[in-house]
């Protein structure tokens, strides 16, 4: 705890550091009174029963940072921002000249940047139809005239860009990745809700669940901690070379291999898959048609969150997109290449199609061990509430990740704006 702690203390003692603090809280705060402003003409009950019933609008209400659920003028949130930043990282392994481009360092990232933000105008718009449809179906949203369609697409939109726009200022001129703060924000900012909720129905006999809830929630946070920093060390020696009179080389490196190298992108994609029929199924449970009424039922019966069915499926695909993002993440034979490259090579291995195979078998059982974490991550929610009965408390394994992540991220953060800053006054003396 001293070492988490520590370096938030240092920060705060530190006036340059002070300032991004104030700054990144002060957004923050204008984030969360945005977040509050409704968009008029909703339902806000039948809104909130909606979202407590269905968890892939419950999904994109993490993403949007809490205010879908109130229908704000952020409504959709970080949303649009997110796909778009994951259609161009899965388009820079399609199109060479975008992965020529990633590799340009600032000015690639920038131009990347700047194409992710295009594209999250034109998805923003869509969502926002697509939510508008689904909560007109639902009785949420009164019928309006064309002018009131446009204005709430407009103001979903630039929601979005608003919000959008306070990740890249947190990023610039505060601490860690603001997209990810944002994020953590909205999650962390439910949970009093979700402590009082819990407050309100604990009676002696749920006591003891409770505490066996929370040591089992202890326990998951440790594990993740443990996981997100775990890698594998794969030792890599160079060969000494002699130009000209200099000798270069001769030295030991290591190449770093996450556990969980995909991160929090699997559970996203799966959960995507695996909440999408059964809500496909509740809106052919109302076509006239018996063939497609008992269609939508047998999806919502086999999709169902408290069925095995569906964890069972839910597991399965989060081990498939682990292992799917990881591949198309790392490429064992371009990092052989590397190595090669600079006259590396790892002991007992040859360097080039050898090195490839076996950092393609160590990735392997790796990703393995990851993806059977994050599988277990997924499924927990549903384990927790079999086993002790608490439902009010419990956070999907999605949330956990976002959380643990972005702390682990931000304290890593300061501590590298530390460093930067002794090396400063080290070589101002």
């Amino acid at each position: 705890m001293n070492q988490l702690l520590s370096p938030i203390i240092n920060s705060w003692k530190t006036p340059e550091l002070r300032r991004k603090i104030l700054i990144t809280a002060l957004i923050f705060i204008i984030f969360r009174i945005f977040a509050h402003i409704p968009i008029p003409g909703v339902d806000g009950e039948r809104l909130r029963a909606l979202f407590s019933q269905n968890q892939f609008l419950g999904l994109l209400d993490i993403f949007s940072g809490g205010t879908l659920v109130n229908f704000s003028v952020m409504a959709l949130g970080l949303n649009p921002y997110i796909n778009a930043s994951i259609i161009l990282q899965l388009l820079t392994i399609v199109f060479p000249k975008l992965e020529e481009l990633s590799k340009e360092g600032e000015y690639g990232r920038e131009k990347i940047n700047q194409y992710t933000r295009f594209l999250t105008v034109p998805l923003a718009a869509l969502q926002a139809i697509g939510m508008f449809a689904l909560l007109k179906n639902q009785g949420i949203i009164a019928s309006v005239d064309p002018m009131t369609l446009i204005s709430i697409i407009v103001t979903m939109t630039c929601g979005t860009i608003l919000v959008m726009w306070f990740g890249e200022l947190i990023t610039e001129y505060g601490i860690g990745n603001g997209i990810s703060l944002l994020i953590f924000a909205g999650i962390v900012g439910r949970l009093p809700v979700v402590f009082g909720q819990t407050a309100t129905t604990v009676t002696a006999e749920t006591v003891t669940n409770v505490g066996i809830f929370m040591l089992l929630a202890i326990i998951v946070i440790a594990a993740t901690v443990f996981i997100n920093e775990a890698v594998r060390r794969i030792s890599v020696h160079y060969a000494r070379r002699i130009r000209g009179n200099k000798l270069y080389g001769g030295q030991t490196s290591y190449l770093p291999l996450r556990v969980n190298q995909a991160g929090v992108i699997p559970i996203i994609f799966a959960v995507s898959m695996v909440l999408l029929p059964s809500l496909v199924g509740g809106f052919l449970g109302q076509v006239s048609n018996p063939v497609v009424v008992n269609f939508g039922r047998f999806l919502t019966n086999v999709f169902n969150p408290n069925n095995i069915s569906y964890n069972v499926i839910y597991f399965l695909l989060v081990i498939g997109f682990t292992f799917f993002y990881t591949a198309i993440t790392f490429n064992p034979t371009k990092i052989a290449g590397e190595i090669q490259k600079y006259g590396g090579f790892i002991p007992g291995i040859r360097p080039g199609a050898p090195t490839a195979s076996y950092l393609n078998y160590i990735l392997t059982r790796i990703t393995l061990a990851g993806a059977l974490f994050l599988g277990s991550i997924a499924v927990f929610p549903s384990l927790a509430r079999g086993v002790t009965g608490v439902s009010t408390l419990l956070v999907g394994g999605t949330s956990v990740l976002i959380v643990v992540s972005v702390v682990l991220e931000t304290v890593k953060a300061l501590e590298a704006q530390l460093v930067m800053r002794n090396y400063e006054g080290f070589l101002k003396e």
